[in-house]
């Protein structure tokens, strides 16, 4: 009976630990980013004035890049665009930025493209 107990506990020991060793998007913190938004056909992009981040290509951002396209003038123009969303940090397994958006909501996207920097003809 008593290595029951010991062998249940040591069980729960473990399963406690590793659930709160986890880190999902659903506990860390939803931020407003205010940044320049594109979308290309295997990424995306939200640039700030201080950051760049990557975004998780889900049905979020392909909503966003589906609003987002009357408004650029050229295939390569940045909207601007008001987002909430979950920074993480991104798999050391994969490529791309650093830091990673995924998308909750839409809160507001811009009327006319950003003026580049720098512009080539």
């Amino acid at each position: 009976m008593k290595r029951t107990i010991v062998l249940f506990s040591a069980a729960m020991f473990l399963f406690t630990s590793c659930k709160n060793n986890e880190t999902s998007e659903e506990n860390q913190e939803v931020q407003e980013i205010k940044a320049e938004f594109i979308y290309l056909e295997d990424a995306a992009v939200l640039k700030g004035t201080d950051f760049i981040y990557g975004v998780k290509i889900d049905d979020m951002a392909r909503e966003l890049a589906e609003r987002v396209e009357p408004v650029k003038l050229e295939e390569y123009d940045m909207v601007p665009v008001i987002v909430k969303g979950v920074v993480t940090q991104k798999p050391e397994s994969e490529e791309g930025w650093e830091q990673v958006v995924t998308i909750k909501e839409i809160v507001r996207v811009g009327t006319r493209p950003s003026q580049p920097d720098v512009k080539l003809e």
